[in-house]
């Protein structure tokens, strides 16, 4: 029985039931998917169906009927009763008759638009693909069934039909045309007919066996609830009873076996590669090939056998040949050719051939029998087609695939091969293991030990294996037959490599490779195909593994070796001889988020490069070495080179390769010392300090055995020395190696020689951080004087001293001062350079931190935006320069309370500096130290002492614990801990950072005692009156003797002290000693930012508030002591003018407290 709809005359619709017997009318069918509001046989029944979403198809349907000429339709949301449970089981089991008798299938698809359907390149096609139509199981037998199948948009236009869009729904369904074109499904096998609803879906999961029925010409009862297993049993039994009645639908089936194949028991990850291997073989009943590329013991062969595995059911046939030569490859046929006959004794190509006779007879017969008719759902894997017949590899050995290939287009193949130039199907490189959960996995259950996911030394020894599963497999049997921990095990690794992989046990898994032998059969191949490449893969030992470049090699002299100036004469001859490492799984493109700015490079997976160390070049090789270490130090950027930060990251790997194989003696030290002297400034750029001073000692060592103590090139190094330890807080050491390098200077070129007075200069810079301001002062006005003598006033070099002078000045407080030099500097640089020039926009960025300083802050925020411009602009955004702009502008938002502007400027300079140096940089940590402080400002208590807590670890491991940076950092994390509340800490903090500046600066230095200042701030917080008064006169009297009476007066944190001291004796009701402070503190800030500024301005508030005090005998709020090197309350006093002679008055008793 089947009832269909058509319209009356009316137009409304009726149901027309015809029963078994009669003659059926012609009719259209509608294929859909199920959705929302559904129009059931019960809404048509009683008319309440017009009002529902569902009821836009059914009008769609009848409509196209009608315009093709037909009366009747059917529609099965509302055409069958389903409250009847035997009416729904007739249905079911009559559904695909019914689709294959109907005259039209009308496929409406609701999730694709018609748009510009008539217009050139369809655009409703990736819709089509992605459609949920495809997806259902009932739309399986909907789109094989019918006679005639077209497809329409939602809006009803029509799409095309079967035969036109046969290629995409093809390809979309995995099934093969000859299906979709009306041949006996029969003649298909039952493994390739279940595959095709193997992605499909169902709302009930006995709908996917009952939507089977159909496609396997039986029927059964409908039984909703016996569940999905149930029902697929009940399917299967049923199509094994049609096949013994003389229905063979798998004439070519062969037991799944993989006897003799290498394998493992627990496989772990490659879920995605899994997935699409599956994907590209879908059958449609043509060849499909995937070729699965990737180094040696990625672990290929072991991902095939698990899709195998997984996907038998799907398959007639599985066979396993290992084509890694000639003889391996035909006795695999002899293999295959015994398991066809065990199973199909008769089949007539392999039954007349001798096996013992002609190899190629049975190869043939192979081939013919994977050919013939029908035979389509075999799975053939080429397993360790690792030395293919391609173009380039002349081995006579190499094996032609082509030869073992069937020639009928039907079947799936898989080739397993370390090229990647293998083009015969669908390319899927298989990469490391990329989570190191799935190394522990490997280790833990190779090595049969519970726990590792939680094992440190574990994870370590994870890491150093980086995601190779035959190193991670190794490790794991040696530990399972040794005791020994996973750090020991790691020890053996990196100091015994090549024993440990002799002695480890061999992997059934990995046939008889071991970590030991697998590449070496490879590098066989490559020595014989191209020798240049295999002396290449030697002389990457002496290198990282990451990132190998042609720039880089470009260095070789008339001394180096003729194979090297031959691989680095021109880019081809480079990327020859790695494609041929690249072509044997060795190497591949190096693949970086990273900017370059030369050419591309290439790397190779440690695990790798530990075999090149330690087993192709088993004695070390110093010439390799040396060469190594001349490339590199040659290839170390200058200044005036473009971007050369992004260079030195790059090399920077390069470069602790080689200070390791200095450090180990593994170099002759004869006539290298230019290459130490460069490692050392890399290093140094980049932070390394400990590793640049290393470099530069043994620099200075060569210069000296080889050109005396007294050379100036001797002497340029003796001066990199010293500004290093500079930066390393090693100030004493650093004004030695200044002093003997003036020395030495003075005495090989003169007083007035730039080279001379180049070192003058840095030594007043080192004056001026040791607080030896007077010294520093004399130094640069020597400096001055000799370049204006030397080079004029207006040379850029005596411009950069005006500069310098103009920032100890600053320093000093003598801000006007410094902003004449400031103006003289810039104007001199203009004329000389231009407006954009780097080295002018250097001045524009000094004076506009100048300006900050005197409380110009809009003058300094245009300045700050010009320098920031034309940075990006010369440099470019990402430019350290630029960065240090963008930090600068940060502090000035800061200061003018922009605190979201500034957060987001600190969060570009950082993000920029992280991509530059590193996150453990010193200038990353910088910007850490002062987002830090602007959280704290904002109240992000939390998230600062997280930014302050990284920046000084970083600085500890960078620079050390007495580092003046590191105790800077020490003394704000203080600061922190005060208004926490945390205030046992914030006093540990302090005294750490206070005797860390006394050992480092001496007593008297300013660090040391802004540092005093707060301390006494904490003391005073604590109600230890007396003990912060003792501190606050320290400091003021130590800031006295460093900086001396006069410029004390107008140095702003000496003032903040006079401040704090006030707001001290006010606590203590001293308000006459109180009232002197304040005053005092008001004619410095005047005198140095102006009346106008926020310091004056507060001060002057705070003395009218003491002056109401003391006349009306009232109680007021004391205002929080103010912490040097933090800015100070955000309130604002009244405007207000002291009278000049009180002014006059004071002076000379401000002078008189620093004594």
């Amino acid at each position: 029985m089947i009832r269909l709809l058509q319209y009356n005359d009316d137009g409304e619709l009726s149901l027309t039931t015809f029963f078994a017997g009669e003659i059926l009318q012609e009719y259209a069918i509608l294929s859909h998917t199920w959705e929302a509001e559904e129009v059931t046989f019960e809404d048509l029944e009683n008319g309440t169906g017009r009002e529902k979403i569902g009821y836009n198809k059914i009008r769609f349907c009848g409509e196209q009927a009608r315009r093709d000429g037909l009366q009747y339709f059917w529609v099965d949301t509302c055409c069958i009763d389903k409250s009847s449970s035997a009416e729904l089981s007739e249905a079911i089991n009559s559904m695909f008759r019914w689709y294959r008798e109907s005259t039209k299938c009308y496929v409406y698809l609701w999730d694709v638009l018609s748009t510009a359907v008539n217009t050139d390149g369809p655009t409703w096609e990736p819709a089509f693909r992605k459609s949920k139509w495809f997806t259902r199981g009932w739309t399986l037998q909907e789109l094989i069934a019918p006679r005639s199948v077209e497809f329409f948009s939602k809006e009803g236009e029509l799409l095309g039909d079967r035969s036109t869009l046969e290629p995409h729904v093809c390809e979309i369904t995995g099934i093969p045309a000859k299906a979709l074109q009306g041949c006996p499904l029969s003649d298909l096998s039952i493994t390739e007919r279940m595959s095709w609803a193997e992605q499909r879906k169902t709302t009930c999961e006995e709908d996917k066996s009952y939507s089977l029925l159909g496609i396997f010409d039986i029927s059964m009862p409908v039984i909703y609830g016996e569940g999905g297993k149930k029902a697929l049993k009940r399917l299967r039994e049923e199509i094994d009873k049609a096949s013994k009645v003389g229905i063979k639908h798998d004439d070519f089936s062969v037991a799944f076996s993989l006897s003799g194949i290498p394998g493992v028991e627990h496989f772990v990850a490659r879920d995605k590669e899994l997935a699409e291997i599956h994907t590209t073989l879908r059958g449609d009943g043509s060849r499909h090939t995937v070729v699965l590329y990737g180094l040696g013991g990625i672990g290929k062969t072991q991902l095939t056998v698990a899709y195998t595995k997984r996907h038998k059911d799907n398959y007639s046939a599985i066979f396993w040949l290992n084509i890694r030569d000639m003889d391996s490859v035909k006795q695999s046929f002899i293999k295959i050719a015994r398991q066809i006959l065990r199973e199909h004794p008769s089949a007539n190509q392999l039954s007349s051939v001798d096996m013992k006779e002609n190899l190629d007879e049975i190869i043939d017969a192979v081939k013919g029998w994977l050919s013939l008719p029908n035979n389509t759902r075999w799975l053939i894997i080429y397993d360790n087609y690792d030395n293919p017949k391609i173009a380039g590899n002349a081995d006579p050995a190499a094996v032609n695939i082509h030869k073992f290939l069937p020639e009928s287009d039907q079947g799936s193949v898989i080739i397993t091969t370390r090229s990647p130039q293998v083009k015969i199907g669908h390319p899927i490189q298989i990469q490391k293991l990329g989570d190191i959960k799935d190394g522990l996995a490997i280790l833990s259950t190779i090595s049969r030990r519970e726990g590792l996911l939680d094992d440190s030394n574990a994870k370590r020894l994870a890491e150093e294996l980086d995601g190779l599963p035959l190193a991670l497999a190794t490790a794991g049997a040696y530990l399972d037959q040794v005791s020994i921990s996973c750090s020991e095990y790691l020890g053996l690794y990196k100091e015994s490599w090549a024993k440990l992989q002799k002695m480890s046990p061999e992997l059934g898994s990995y046939e008889d490779r071991t970590l030991y032998s697998t590449w070496q059969i490879s590098f066989d191949r490559i020595e014989r195909q191209k020798p240049l490449s295999a002396k290449l893969l030697r002389l990457w030992a002496y290198f990282d593994n990451q990132d190998i470049w042609f720039e880089l090699l470009q260095h070789s002299g008339s001394e180096d070796p003729e194979w090297i100036r031959e691989l680095t004469k021109d880019e081809l001859s480079f990327h020859d001889a790695m494609r041929v490492l690249s072509n044997h799984g060795l190497v591949e493109v190096a693949m970086s988020s990273e900017e370059w700015i030369e050419s591309k490079g290439y790397s190779m997976h440690g695990c790798v490069h530990s075999w090149t160390v330690h087993s192709l070049n088993q004695e070390w090789d110093y010439n390799l070495a040396r060469l190594a270490v001349k490339f590199v130090g040659a290839h170390v950027p200058g200044e005036e080179d473009i971007r050369p930060w992004l260079t030195q990251r790059r090399l920077l790997q390069h470069a602790l390769k080689c200070l390791y194989i200095v450090k180990i003696g593994l170099i002759a030290d004869n006539n290298i010392e230019w290459a130490y002297n460069q490692l050392a400034n890399l290093y140094a750029d980049q932070g390394k300090l400990e590793a640049a001073e290393e470099m530069y000692e043994r620099a200075l060592a060569g210069y000296e055995k080889a050109l005396g103590r007294e050379h100036t090139s001797t002497l340029n190094t003796v001066n990199n020395l010293a500004i290093l330890y500079a930066d390393q807080g090693k100030l004493e050491a650093a004004e030695k190696m200044y002093e003997r390098a003036l020395a030495g200077y003075e005495k090989a070129l003169g007083r007035e020689h730039t080279s001379t007075l180049s070192t003058v200069n840095n030594l007043a810079i080192l004056y001026k951080d040791q607080g030896k301001l007077e010294a520093a002062e004399k130094m640069y006005e020597r400096a001055l004087a000799g370049y204006e003598k030397a080079l004029g006033r207006e040379h850029t070099s005596t411009l950069n001293i005006v500069n310098n002078l103009a920032t100890l000045y600053a320093g000093q407080g003598k801000l006007e001062a410094a902003e004449k030099m400031y103006e003289r500097a810039l104007a001199g640089m203009e004329k000389a350079l231009g407006t954009e020039h780097t080295s002018t926009l250097n001045t524009v960025n000094n004076l506009a931190i100048l300006y900050a300083d005197q409380g110009k802050l809009e003058a300094a925020e245009k300045m700050y935006e010009q320098v920031l411009a034309g940075r990006e602009k010369a440099l470019g955004t990402e430019h350290t320069s630029t960065l240090d702009t963008v930090n600068n502008l940060a502090n000035l938002y800061a200061d003018q309370g922009k605190l979201e502007a500034a957060e987001k400027m600190y969060e570009r300079a950082l993000a920029g500096y992280e991509k530059a140096f590193g996150t453990e940089h010193t200038s990353t940590l910088n910007i850490v130290n002062n987002l830090a402080t602007l959280y704290a400002s904002q109240g992000k208590l939390e998230a600062a002492e997280k930014m302050y807590e990284r920046a000084q670890t970083g600085y500890e491991k960078a620079l050390g614990r007495e580092h003046t940076s590191t105790l800077s950092t020490v003394n704000n994390l203080a600061n922190l801990y005060k208004y926490q509340g945390k205030l046992e800490a914030a006093e540990e903090m302090y005294e750490r950072a206070q005797t860390g500046y006394e050992k480092a600066l001496g007593t008297e230095h300013t660090s040391t005692l802004n540092t005093v200042n707060n301390l006494a701030n904490l003391y005073k917080y604590q109600g230890k009156l007396e003990a912060a008064k003792k501190m606050y006169e320290r400091a003021l009297a130590g800031y006295g003797k460093s900086l001396g009476a006069d410029n004390a007066t107008t140095y702003i944190p000496a003032l903040t002290t006079i401040w704090n001291l006030g707001s001290l004796f006010e606590n203590q009701t001293n308000f006459e000693n109180a009232r002197t402070m304040y005053l005092k503190a008001l004619v410095g800030f005047e005198k140095v930012v102006g009346p106008d500024h926020l310091s004056s301005r507060r001060v002057r508030s705070k003395l009218r508030h003491l002056d109401e005090r003391i006349d009306n005998n009232t109680l007021v709020k004391v205002g929080e002591p103010v912490n040097n090197l933090q800015r100070g309350p955000p309130y604002l006093g009244a405007k207000g003018t002291s009278r000049e002679s009180k002014r006059n008055k004071l002076l000379k008793k401000i002078k008189s407290i620093f004594k």
